[in-house]
C-alpha cells in the first residue's frame, strides 16, 4: 500500500482546501446543532470532486481522500453516499443520495428532503425512488444529530430497480462510512488539541497534564487506525477490508467521543464549542449497517465465509 500521497491526489486536496476555506470554521455566535451550505455543495459537484472515482487516474481511493477530507468541515456534506456509492449504481441519480437498509425506513436519514434519491439496499436487491414533501417527517427541532435528518413515512409502491451486487453496494457503503468517519475522528481530535493546549489550570495548559496526554495518544492512534484502515480498503476493494475498517471506525467513535467532551468540562456540554458539529454526527454513523457488531460478523464471513 503506498502511504504517501501522489501528485494528483495532492492537488485534488488542494483545490478542495481552497474552494472550502470559508466554509473552515463556524460563523460567529452560531450555536446550530447542524450546519449546511447549498454554496458548498453547489461548488463540490461544478468542480467535480464528488465524481473523481470515475476518472481512472484517480478512483476510490481519492473518493475517500476526498470524503475523509471533507468531513473535517464543521459544515455536513452529502459527500459519502454520492462520491463512493452513486458511482456504482447509476452516476445520474438525483442528490442528495440518502442510502437505507431494507426493512429499516424508522431510522433518521441524513440529508433526506423532498427531491432526494432515497437507494434501498437488501435482500431484495438495490432500489430507488425520489422523495417527496409527503413521505418526509423533520426531525425534531431538538434532536441532536449533527446532520441534517429527517424520517421517511412511506415508500412509493413502485421504485427504480438497479442491476448491481448488492454486496458491492454494500462494500462501497461501508468504505464511505469509513472514510467520513475517519474525518470526522480527526477533526474531533484536533478540535480538542487546540482546546486543551489553550486553556489553562493550575498555571499551566490542560494538555501539559500526562493523564490526559496519554489518554489523547491514545485516542489518535486509534484516529490515525481508522483513516489508514479505510483508506486501504479503498484500496484494495476487500468485503474484509471494508467491514473491518468500518468496525474500527464505529469502535472508535464509540471510545474517543467520551474523552473528547470530557477534556472539555463545562464547554463540552455546550454547543457554543463546535465540537459537537464533529462527535454528534460520529454518534450517528455508529449505528450505520448495524452498528460495530454487524461489520464484525461480516468481517468474519468475508475472511472465513
Amino acid at each position: 500500500m503506498q502511504l504517501s500521497l501522489n501528485e494528483d491526489q495532492t492537488q485534488v486536496l488542494d483545490f478542495i482546501d481552497s474552494l472550502a476555506k470559508p466554509y473552515a470554521t463556524v460563523p460567529m455566535h452560531d450555536v446550530s446543532l447542524a450546519l449546511e451550505s447549498a454554496e458548498l455543495d453547489e461548488a463540490l459537484v461544478e468542480n467535480g470532486f464528488l465524481d473523481v472515482m470515475a476518472v481512472e487516474e484517480l478512483g476510490p481511493v481519492m473518493a475517500a481522500l476526498v470524503i475523509e477530507k471533507l468531513a473535517r468541515l464543521p459544515f455536513a456534506v452529502e459527500a459519502a453516499a454520492s462520491a463512493m456509492v452513486r458511482p456504482l449504481i447509476d452516476p445520474e441519480l438525483p442528490r442528495p443520495l440518502c442510502l437505507m437498509e431494507e426493512g429499516k425506513a424508522r431510522k433518521p436519514l441524513r440529508f433526506l428532503r423532498p427531491g432526494a434519491t432515497v437507494v434501498v439496499v437488501g435482500p431484495s436487491g438495490v432500489k430507488s425512488f425520489i422523495t417527496t414533501e409527503d413521505m418526509i417527517a423533520p426531525a425534531q427541532e431538538d434532536t441532536l444529530y449533527g446532520y441534517p435528518v429527517a424520517f421517511l413515512t412511506s415508500q412509493p409502491d413502485s421504485m427504480t430497480s438497479h442491476d448491481v451486487d448488492v454486496a458491492e453496494i454494500t462494500r462501497a457503503w461501508r468504505v464511505a462510512m469509513a472514510a467520513e468517519a475517519a474525518g470526522l475522528l480527526g477533526a474531533a481530535l484536533a478540535s480538542t488539541v487546540t482546546y486543551v493546549s489553550e486553556r489553562k489550570q493550575f498555571g499551566r495548559p490542560l494538555a501539559t497534564f500526562q493523564g490526559m496526554r496519554h489518554r489523547l495518544a491514545e485516542d489518535q492512534v486509534m484516529t490515525n487506525t481508522a483513516y489508514w484502515m479505510a483508506m486501504r480498503a479503498a484500496g484494495t476493494g476487500s468485503q474484509a477490508d471494508a467491514a473491518m475498517a468500518l468496525h474500527h471506525a464505529q469502535e472508535a467513535a464509540k471510545r474517543v467521543c467520551y474523552d473528547y467532551h470530557q477534556f472539555l468540562g463545562g464547554m463540552g456540554m455546550t454547543l457554543e464549542h463546535p465540537l459537537h458539529l464533529w462527535t454528534y454526527r460520529l454518534k450517528l454513523l455508529t449505528a450505520e449497517l448495524g452498528g460495530r457488531g454487524a461489520q464484525g460478523l461480516a468481517a468474519a464471513e468475508a475472511l472465513w465465509g
